[in-house]
C-alpha cells in the first residue's frame, strides 16, 4: 500500500511578520486553521529563547484551540523544557539553537550532549509527550538518538537544500543513507529545513519518510496566493511520494 506522506506546516514566519510591527496580526490561530483546511497534518512552532517570533502566549493558545497536533521545536534549555512540561504539546522536537543564527543551522549534537539529553527526553516522555530530535544525516548521531530511546528523528535537509551542481546528488545520497540507517534502527524518519516547491521532487525520492516539516517556502508562497492555497499546493505535491523499500 502506498504510504501517505504527512505535512507539518511551520508557522513561525507568520509570527515573524506580526513581531516586525508589534501588532496582534496576522493571527497565528487563523493561520493554523488555514493550514488545517488545506490538508496539513500538524502545526510546527519554534519557541526560541530570544522569543524572536513565537511567544509563550502563542504556544498556550495553539495548544488549547488548534485542532491539529502541535509540534513544539525547542532547545534543551531548562526554562523552555519547563514550559513544554506545562503546555504538553503532542510532540516536542529538540533542536540546536544559537542566538546569532537566522534560523536553526545544523543538527543537534546528541553524542556531545548525551547525558543532558537523556534527562530531558526522560522528563518529556514521562509527561506523555512524543519526542523527536532534529539531527544531521550522520550514522553516529542517529545511533546515539536511538540509544536515547526517542521514537522519531527529523533529518536536517539544509545541506541538500543549499547544494548546487554535483553536490546536490551527493547530499541526496547522504540523506538516503541516513534514512536507511534510521529505519534500520527502528526510528520514524521525518525531514525538514529548506524544503521548497523547487526541490520537493528530489526530496520525494527518499525512502522511509513519514512527515515533512516545511515553513519558510510555504509562507513565502502564501504572500502571492494565500496560505490555504500554498499549503494545498504542497500537500498535492506530497501525493507523488512512493516511499518503498531498498
Amino acid at each position: 500500500m502506498k504510504p501517505r506522506l504527512k505535512l507539518g506546516v511551520n508557522i513561525d514566519h507568520v509570527a515573524t511578520i506580526r513581531q516586525a510591527r508589534g501588532t496582534d496580526y496576522p493571527d497565528l490561530l487563523a493561520a493554523a486553521h488555514c493550514c488545517e483546511a488545506a490538508g496539513a497534518d500538524g502545526i510546527t512552532i519554534h519557541l526560541r529563547e530570544d522569543r524572536r517570533h513565537i511567544q509563550d502566549a502563542d504556544v498556550w493558545r495553539l495548544r488549547r484551540e488548534c485542532r491539529l497536533p502541535i509540534n513544539l521545536e525547542m532547545a534543551n534549555a531548562p526554562a523552555i523544557v519547563r514550559m513544554a512540561l506545562r503546555v504538553k504539546p503532542a510532540e516536542v522536537c529538540l533542536v540546536p539553537e544559537r542566538r546569532q543564527e537566522l534560523t536553526t543551522e545544523g543538527g543537534l549534537d546528541v553524542l556531545g550532549q548525551f547525558q543532558s539529553m537523556q534527562r530531558t527526553v526522560a522528563r518529556l516522555r514521562d509527561a506523555g509527550i512524543a519526542v523527536s530530535i532534529f539531527i544531521a544525516p550522520d550514522a553516529a548521531q542517529l545511533a546515539a538518538a536511538a540509544r536515547l530511546g526517542v521514537p522519531v528523528v527529523e533529518l536536517h535537509t539544509g545541506a541538500f537544500a543549499n547544494a548546487r551542481g554535483a553536490a546536490l546528488p551527493r547530499e541526496l545520497r547522504r540523506l538516503q543513507r541516513a534514512a536507511d540507517c534510521a529505519h534500520d534502527l527502528g526510528l520514524q524518519v521525518n525531514a525538514g529545513h529548506g524544503i521548497s516547491y523547487a526541490n520537493i521532487a528530489d526530496v520525494l525520492q527518499l525512502r522511509w519518510l513519514d512527515t515533512l516539516n516545511i515553513g519558510h517556502s510555504i509562507v513565502a508562497r502564501a504572500l502571492f496566493c494565500g496560505l490555504t492555497r500554498a499549503v494545498r499546493e504542497m500537500r498535492t505535491a506530497l501525493r507523488a511520494y512512493r516511499g518503498g523499500a531498498r
